[in-house]
């Protein structure tokens, strides 16, 4: 936990960007409409079909007020491969190193790239980034997942049927929010940590 926190108060610096990753997923619905009679308004069955899943990537740079989506049919690591890659590759390609901040869920790990790409390849990936992760249970320190809620209100409130339609959304809310130019302001420091979190400390006699 106090590495992340550490990780946050660094001072801006474009060559090694604190880049926070993680993902959630959305059920899609395709709503049953019930045809009415001219003048009278359009009715929906409260029965509904579920058509799939989609998984959303966030990959949140805070301190820039930058974020970028991929919108994938499932959440493996090869999946998280190549959005590292994509990350390091596209997003990121003349910077010194990313510092990642991501949750420890199995497959956030460079072991994915290893599944994903040949060894040399896997290697040159891993070695973009200076990796940290949130503790057990502390993924609420990704502020990654300050942009996953804040898409998912505004963006994903309602159902949407298919996975076209749910990549236009999730485009169209990506690129409104990068144009506001957001930045999170994080204020929860170690030393909070240490005074409202002191149960998680061990106890020195």
């Amino acid at each position: 936990m106090e590495d992340v926190l550490e990780v946050y108060h660094r001072p801006y610096d474009p060559l090694n960007p604190v880049v926070c990753i993680d993902e959630t997923n959305k059920q899609m619905v395709k709503e049953i409409r019930i045809p009415c009679e001219p003048g009278r308004p359009e009715k929906v069955d409260s029965v509904y079909i579920r058509n799939g899943v989609a998984d959303v990537s966030m990959i949140s740079e805070p301190l820039a007020g930058r974020r970028e989506t991929v919108v994938t049919e499932t959440g493996t690591a090869l999946d998280f491969a190549e959005i590292l890659r994509y990350t390091s590759d596209v997003l990121y390609p003349r910077t010194e190193k990313i510092v990642l901040v991501t949750d420890n869920l199995n497959t956030h790990s460079p072991a994915s790239l290893y599944k994903a790409f040949a060894p040399k390849e896997a290697r040159r990936l891993a070695e973009r980034f200076e990796w940290h992760y949130t503790p057990k249970h502390g993924s609420w320190l990704d502020m990654a997942e300050i942009e996953i809620g804040v898409m998912s209100r505004q963006a994903l409130g309602k159902p949407l049927p298919d996975m076209e339609s749910f990549r236009q959304q999730v485009r169209a809310w990506t690129v409104n929010r990068n144009k506001e130019h957001v930045k999170i302001n994080w204020q929860f420091k170690t030393q909070d940590a240490r005074i409202k979190l002191a149960r998680l400390y061990p106890i020195i006699l």
